[in-house]
């Protein structure tokens, strides 16, 4: 059955509700929360209006964890690969840190910041302990998740992904490195700058989560919103529908990417 999308005039409109929707659950959590968050441009008003939250309500982030979705990997000098260095401007660590992490702490203020197991990141090296972790610490309580515009990745999941997947290292198509290009301006409109692997959480990690919310925003995700609009189950070329899978999923929109749906199916 396809989501009930929730559309909004503009990104921070979406932004306020999304964060409304985190705040509300950070707060009724009686202990450890965990908040599955992705990098990149579609969560980043969720982000500003998230740390406004936690000061209006004087938020306690001491049982909040940040479950970082997936980063980019470099070859390790040793024939392996290894998360992306924490100082590089597209690093995933260095986004977590810089774009949720800090705005929190400062938003808490003193004696209400985080705990001292406030940031995850997968390994590459044993991928497979991530999901172990979540699931010992009682699973995400709310993943909040974006699709790639060209070609629906979630994640690091590529399309033809398993719906039944688990944290991983994949190698990244060129349609997912393309994607990137926009997201950080870092790479210079380089393709050959773009890591080709990543380590990212599976789409059976994802489904998993207690509850679900996808953030599409701006007119460059017109397909993206088309495909998510239209969903009755998971689609395999389009891996972001994994939403539709999760217990309680939320599909939120702004205007620009609803009208460019639309205009899409007009043609």
């Amino acid at each position: 059955m396809p989501l009930r999308p929730h559309v909004f005039d503009d990104p921070a409109a979406l932004g306020s509700a999304a964060a409304a929707l985190v705040a509300d659950r950070l707060e009724a959590a009686p202990d450890r929360f965990l908040l599955g968050c992705p990098g990149g441009r579609s969560a980043a008003t969720t982000y500003l209006a998230l740390a406004r939250e936690v000061q209006r309500r004087r938020l306690d982030l001491g049982g909040l964890t940040v479950v970082m979705m997936d980063d980019y990997l470099v070859p390790d000098g040793a024939g392996g690969l290894r998360r992306e260095d924490p100082a590089a401007a597209h690093s995933c660590e260095r986004f977590a840190v810089e774009q949720i992490v800090r705005p929190l702490e400062a938003a808490a203020g003193p004696g209400r910041g985080f705990g001292p197991d406030a940031l995850w990141l997968p390994d590459p090296v044993a991928p497979e302990e991530y999901d172990r972790r979540i699931a010992h610490a009682g699973g995400i309580g709310l993943f909040l998740l974006a699709s790639g515009a060209g070609d629906g990745h979630v994640a690091f999941n590529p399309p033809g992904s398993s719906a039944g997947s688990r944290t991983r290292v994949v190698a990244l198509p060129a349609t997912t490195r393309q994607d990137n290009l926009a997201t950080f301006p870092s790479f210079g409109g380089d393709l050959d700058a773009v890591p080709g692997h990543g380590v990212t959480v599976g789409l059976r990690t994802i489904a998993e989560s207690a509850e679900a919310l996808m953030l599409v925003l701006a007119a460059d995700k017109g397909t993206a919103a088309e495909r998510l609009l239209h969903a009755d189950g998971y689609d395999p070329s389009w891996p972001a529908t994994i939403v539709v899978e999760c217990a309680r999923p939320h599909l939120f929109l702004d205007r620009a990417a609803v009208d460019a749906a639309t205009a899409r199916r007009q043609h």
